[in-house]
């Protein structure tokens, strides 16, 4: 696993030795980072369940001014702080379950990425995507990944599906946030 372009690109990241983490492959990055295009530059980055950090170190590589990453497993933020820290690219974190980050978060995002455990029921993740609303900016994107057998979740109204594609095991979904003055 490594950072795909800009600033750190081609630098290696170390996964968590757990279960319960799964890196999205390099691939389907790419894939993502292609269609987000120029949206990276300048934007305040969120990384749920963040594991490795690839996401928001990736965004940080192409130009977000922030990331936010929440972690709440011991092996995935040991991990994630050693990424942050061989990179030097910045990023904030917070070890906390997501929910409770959500519930009191402050900062408005532009770009949120969420690549939860696969036994994450999608319930659960429509319920992050509630409380997301208020923290995502008019016109905000996020990209949620799950298993390619999984439901699809649900946005909030706001919301519309901008892409849904397969790479592997894995689906990744892309969301934009209606700008509520159309």
């Amino acid at each position: 696993m490594r950072i795909i372009a800009g600033s750190a690109g081609g630098r290696r990241l170390i996964a968590p030795d757990t279960r319960d983490t799964r890196p999205v492959t390099d691939r389907a990055r790419e894939a993502v980072f292609s269609s987000l295009g120029s949206r990276v530059e300048g934007a305040i980055v969120a990384d749920l369940y963040a594991g490795s950090g690839s996401f928001g170190l990736e965004s940080l590589s192409r130009g977000a001014v922030s990331a936010t990453f929440v972690e709440s497993g011991r092996k995935a933020l040991a991990a994630l702080a050693k990424n942050i820290e061989v990179l030097g690219i910045g990023g904030t974190v917070v070890a906390s379950p997501v929910r409770p980050f959500l519930e009191r978060c402050k900062e408005r995002f532009d770009l949120v990425f969420i690549d939860p455990p696969w036994p994450l029921v999608t319930e659960e993740l429509e319920a992050d995507f509630r409380l997301l609303d208020e923290l995502l900016k008019p016109e905000g994107e996020v990209v949620a990944s799950r298993r390619h057998s999984d439901r699809a979740p649900q946005p909030p109204e706001t919301w519309r599906v901008a892409t849904d594609k397969r790479y592997g095991d894995t689906r990744i979904f892309r969301y934009k946030k209606e700008n509520e003055g159309r």
